[in-house]
């Protein structure tokens, strides 16, 4: 089930622009943030957050990038079902050996 966000991405690398471009007008770079926040219509933690991910995304900042983040996922999808399927496979094994077993003694 896929998060639905209330911003579309446009808006976000918009805003994350903004915060960069005016980062040197304003003391501090969360001053940038909690300026711009309340232009955009958004926290100024999810305004922080998205400056945070954009940096880890470029390099700039240590951290799992989003693509990293995704590919993560998939994977541990992947390995769930493929624990399901085992599990399947090992108890239909289980069941035709006791099959064989029983059909033996007959």
């Amino acid at each position: 089930m896929k998060k639905t966000s209330r911003y579309s991405p446009e808006v976000r690398e918009r805003a994350v622009r903004m915060v960069f471009e005016q980062r040197e007008q304003h003391g501090s770079q969360w001053a940038a943030i909690a300026s711009i926040a309340p232009k955009i219509g958004c926290s100024t933690q999810t305004l922080c957050n998205w400056v945070r991910q954009h940096e880890r995304d470029t390099g700039q900042r240590d951290g799992i990038t989003t693509a990293e983040a995704e590919c993560i996922k998939q994977l541990e999808r992947e390995v769930r079902e493929l624990k399901q399927a085992n599990e399947i496979l090992r108890l239909a094994s289980a069941f035709f050996a006791q099959a064989e077993l029983d059909r033996r003694k007959k």
